[in-house]
């Protein structure tokens, strides 16, 4: 089910109204109708994929348990290997064995020998990446003393399959959430009027950002050799406002949602544009993904310990996991790399960690130097962008091709069309209200709730205009879908 379609307008006042007037004070009951929410949420797109969900739910409950009663340290070993084989092993035959297959019939045929494979009509289900290393991280951690396990199977299911953020994040950990569900909970009204404000600017990304700025990016990228340097640049760009709107847009609704219900979600996105390196870029894009990766994996292999060579593998490594979690492509690889190469320098001078604090914290405007910085690093992020965003390698060099090109220095095709001038608009719009909001959870946490009333529903109607105005006729899903 679509967080921007008909179907969930009515399914959520629908749970909304169970949750809080019907099993208001039994946690228990209201633990459940989660549970069963989830699954119809999950279930609207293919029913049949609930059992990977419930699967994983129940092996990671019982070797959570075992976990918990065992001291035998062979035992303990052997039950989280277990964890870590099935969640992964499921996670990679559905979205990696095609892939490697074709590779290794590819490498085969590079060496001179011809093998006959076979393919699967593997269906990749929704947010699986996201489910897998979120019941990964209860049984780590359980293995790590971190965390105590849980005896109520319901709660449990609950945080496995909590639907606002189930297909697309934020990738929550066991000791934030999960103790959320084993508490009782009160509607909390200035909660939940925050959360209605965090779903209104997520849906005006998703609609008015990206969805719009989708269809020059589509017709952009189908066929770079039509277009001058210059118009695939603009596409490039387009492209990483398009996916800023898609998937942070998607994350403030899954938040706004979680807060309409009396949960807190971590924050997923922190103003990543206004990144002044590519560091702190990463401090800020898909936060629950990047310091999932920190905590097990980067730090477990060593993290920024030890002698430069040994750390600019573990940069490698990272990047090149998380690009190969996104996808099985050779163009996420592409991307990863391509970070993992901005990161290096950064690694090498000790500056990586320099710009800790929001940009301009203390003053309205950047200064020139803060704004240069923000400049290059917005300028690397959406190069490696169009790797992400390329069908395959090929295209992807062609894209790279094309933009290099003396043609670079000509206006971009379309600039003066009534439809592209209308979008930038409405992109200058889109930075200014989050510029104002940067130092907040999310652009309008703040904005005018200490004006009157008068001025801050205007400014909410507007919103809700803009919504209706620009929105595509037809529901576009979210781009981290695929993932």
């Amino acid at each position: 089910m679509l967080f921007n379609s008909l179907d969930f307008v009515f399914f959520l006042p629908i749970v909304f109204g169970l949750y809080w007037f019907v099993f208001m004070g039994n946690l228990r009951l209201q633990n459940a109708l989660i549970v069963v929410a989830s699954y119809v949420f999950y279930g609207w797109w293919d029913w049949r994929f609930l059992f990977l969900i419930f699967l994983s739910t129940t092996i990671d409950y019982i070797i959570g348990l075992w976990l918990e009663r065992s001291q035998n340290s062979v035992r303990r070993k052997a039950l989280l290997a277990t964890s870590i084989l099935v969640n992964l092993g499921v996670l990679g035959f559905f979205k990696y064995f095609n892939f490697f297959l074709d590779n290794l019939q590819s490498a085969f045929s590079f060496l001179g020998f011809e093998i006959n494979t076979w393919s699967l009509s593997i269906i990749l289900p929704v947010g699986i990446s996201f489910y897998t290393f979120q019941t990964l991280s209860y049984t780590i951690d359980i293995y790590r003393k971190k965390l105590s396990a849980t005896n109520d199977f319901i709660a449990f299911g609950a945080f496995v399959s909590f639907f606002p953020q189930l297909v697309a994040g934020p990738i929550e950990r066991a000791n934030h959430l999960l103790p959320q569900f084993q508490k009782r909970r009160q509607f909390d009204y200035a909660q939940a009027t925050n959360g209605m404000r965090q779903i209104l600017w997520g849906f005006f990304k998703k609609l008015v950002i990206a969805d719009n700025c989708a269809v020059y990016v589509n017709q952009i990228f189908s066929d770079p050799s039509q277009y001058s340097g210059s118009t695939l640049f603009l596409g490039a760009i387009l492209f990483a406002l398009q996916i800023y709107g898609d998937f942070s847009g998607y994350s403030d609704i899954a938040i706004g949602v979680s807060r309409l219900f009396g949960f807190d979600l971590m924050k997923n996105f922190a103003f990543p544009y206004f990144s002044r390196d590519i560091a702190e870029f990463w401090r800020r894009w898909h936060i629950s993904l990047s310091t999932w990766f920190r905590d097990y994996l980067y730090i477990p292999l060593g993290g920024s310990k030890g002698s430069k060579p040994f750390q600019i593998r573990n940069v490698f490594i990272i990047f090149l996991v998380s690009g190969l979690w996104h996808g099985a492509n050779w163009t996420f690889l592409l991307w990863g790399g391509l970070n993992a190469l901005y990161f290096i320098p950064l690694l090498l001078t000790n500056s990586n960690r320099s710009n800790l604090d929001v940009v301009s914290a203390n003053r309205f405007l950047p200064s020139l130097k803060e704004l240069i910085y923000v400049i290059v690093t917005f300028t690397l992020t959406t190069l490696a962008w169009v790797a992400f965003r390329a069908e395959n390698v090929i295209h992807a060099w062609q894209y790279y091709a094309g933009i290099f090109d003396l043609s670079f220095f000509t206006i971009p095709v379309g600039l003066l069309s009534s439809s592209l001038l209308m979008l930038l608009l409405l992109i200058t719009f889109f930075i200014c209200i989050e510029w104002l909001g940067r130092k907040n959870e999310f652009a309008l946490e703040k904005m005018l709730l200490n004006s009157a009333k008068m001025p801050r529903w205007t400014f909410y109607t507007f919103l809700i205009f803009l919504i209706g105005m620009f929105m595509q006729t037809e529901e576009s899903p979210f781009i981290y879908f695929q993932f």
